[in-house]
């Protein structure tokens, strides 16, 4: 993996939505908490919030683009209700997400949740269970190291 300018490794942005934030704002302390054990220090992760999923995409891409981090971490939660809401949001930000990790020169992982209720987001969350924070994290180092022993050919047209 490349050094970050000696700040302990690869520059990772976790991009945290802050709706739902009692869900995103845990799986974003599982994520860190898993970086730290794979030996990735505090100082190589910075931490930015946009209101939502549905703003995710966007910000993914100026996020990219700046050139500032090796790989972003996309941390959201939408829950269904009672409307077709989810579905758009849920949708937008799969989709958006989607097409900016298809045209990123970096990694971005989706660690975006969609659930039916509450409670199973809860689930997903918890520190003390199966935070999916802690493997979305794990997925961002593990596209790292491929990204590393796959380099583009500065070459190809």
């Amino acid at each position: 993996m490349k050094e970050a300018g000696g700040v302990g490794g690869p520059r990772i942005a976790f991009l945290v939505s802050r709706f739902n934030s009692l869900i995103t704002e845990q799986m974003l302390r599982g994520a860190r908490r898993r970086l730290l054990e794979r030996g990735i220090t505090s100082k190589a992760v910075n931490v930015l919030y946009v209101p939502g999923a549905w703003d995710m995409p966007q910000a993914a891409r100026r996020i990219a683009d700046s050139g500032r981090y090796d790989a972003i971490l996309a941390i959201g939660c939408v829950i269904r209700g009672e409307t077709a809401h989810f579905d758009y949001v849920a949708g937008q930000a799969s989709d958006g997400l989607g097409r900016v990790a298809l045209t990123a020169d970096i990694p971005v992982v989706f660690g975006v949740l969609t659930t039916d209720t509450g409670e199973q987001a809860m689930l997903r969350a918890d520190m003390h269970g199966a935070n999916k924070g802690g493997e979305f994290a794990d997925a961002v180092l593990d596209m790292l190291e491929l990204y590393a022993s796959h380099p583009r050919d500065a070459n190809r047209s």
